[in-house]
């Protein structure tokens, strides 16, 4: 019988490479749209700088386009983990209706993970390349103007002193409203989002905590693993006749542990930065969905003060109209935002799913044709004397 996934997507089990097909088919999925795209950046070439105030490492930021708001086709700079942030600053400042996407966590606990790490470096530069992909797909956000400066400004130190850069009317209005108006209710469609977001975020969070004792308990196993194949190879000194068995055992188990360290080396790598970055995304929406409720509680607030005054006002006031304006904007775009959120994330767990089981096919293969190359060792007689 023919297996397929839930979504229909046939499955070929005549081949173990089934699920290496179908992730490349996958990819193939995802450049589909590449010719219709006018703006490309990537994040790559990691340094170190040793200053004698600071250590810090920057990453290339090269940016190409033919997009009439460059001035050239194309940008090569570099940039710091804080210039990322002051960018995603600078964005929520001034597109504060949107929902920006989130950067990996800046500070690590100091004894437990190497922020200069091959390993470490490699990961935050994958996170911040998605970051700005992530801004360059959106409609709105890669129209910014900061995001322009952050793209092509050789000396973006010079930009940032250049004062607090001007906030566009929304954003303006968004930063300072008091919080001294309080929202009666959400609306339902906005509860709903509310709500789902609180349950996505426990959710990912547990299997993130479970993923990270895995990873732990692999380690582990990994460990008394090394410790227990070489005792086959000392045992197969002593015993000549048993030799070779014995040494095919050992071998056997020295590349169980090559195959496990690679499961848990994907695990660490691939696996548990997506469920960071969307537990991050979960907030950065709830933090947009907060706004949005300070907007609709001040335009009630404006609406029902207007409604006690006394004297007769043929129409509503302008600031009332406006503060309605606001409440408009940030509902279209916030929910512009969540259907385009939505579809990255079924696209981008799909994949990690579908990852997530490739790597554990081929650890399984790998350990079971390990096991397979010994049985004709074990199944030799031993000849009589």
């Amino acid at each position: 019988q023919d297996l397929s996934l839930p979504n229909g997507t046939p499955v070929d089990t005549s081949s173990p490479a089934s699920s290496s097909s179908l992730l490349n088919r996958l990819q193939l999925d995802d450049d589909l749209d590449v010719e219709t795209r006018d703006l490309f950046v990537t994040v790559d070439d990691p340094k170190k700088h040793v200053c004698t105030m600071e250590t810090y490492i920057t990453y290339r930021v090269t940016t190409k386009t033919t997009r009439a708001e460059f001035d050239l086709p194309e940008y090569s700079v570099r940039r710091r983990y804080q210039d990322f942030d002051w960018l995603r600053n600078k964005l929520e400042e001034s597109q504060p209706t949107h929902l920006i996407p989130p950067l990996p966590e800046k500070f690590v606990v100091k004894g437990v993970v190497d922020r200069f790490s091959e390993e470490f470096v490699e990961t935050r530069r994958k996170a911040l390349d998605k970051f700005l992909k992530r801004i360059t797909d959106h409609p709105v956000l890669s129209f910014n103007e900061h995001f322009n400066v952050f793209l092509t400004a050789k000396d973006l130190n010079a930009y940032k002193k250049q004062g607090m850069a001007l906030l566009s009317k929304v954003g303006e209005s968004v930063k300072y409203v008091t919080g001294g108006y309080k929202l009666r209710s959400r609306p339902l469609e906005f509860a709903a989002i509310g709500d789902y977001l609180d349950t996505f975020s426990l959710k990912l969070g547990t299997i993130d905590r479970i993923a990270q004792r895995i990873i732990k308990e692999q380690l582990e196993y990994l460990v008394e693993l090394r410790e227990y194949g070489p005792v086959y190879s000392t045992w197969g000194g002593l015993e000549v006749e048993l030799s070779e068995p014995l040494e095919g055992v050992s071998a056997c188990i020295g590349n169980c542990c090559t195959a496990l360290e690679e499961l848990s080396e994907d695990m660490t790598e691939d696996f548990l930065p997506v469920l960071r970055e969307y537990i991050l995304y979960a907030e950065s929406m709830k933090n947009v969905l907060k706004k949005r409720d300070q907007v609709q509680a001040e335009y009630e607030a404006k609406l029902e003060a207007v409604a006690l005054k006394k004297e007769d006002r043929p129409k509503v006031p302008t600031d009332v109209e406006k503060c309605q304006d606001r409440v408009e904007c940030f509902n279209a775009d916030l929910k512009a935002d969540m259907e385009r959120w939505q579809n990255n994330k079924r696209q981008d767990f799909r994949q990690l799913l579908m990852g997530m089981a490739d790597k554990n096919i081929q650890y399984y293969e790998k350990c079971l044709t390990a096991w397979e190359s010994i049985i004709p060792l074990l199944q030799d007689k031993p000849e009589t004397k």
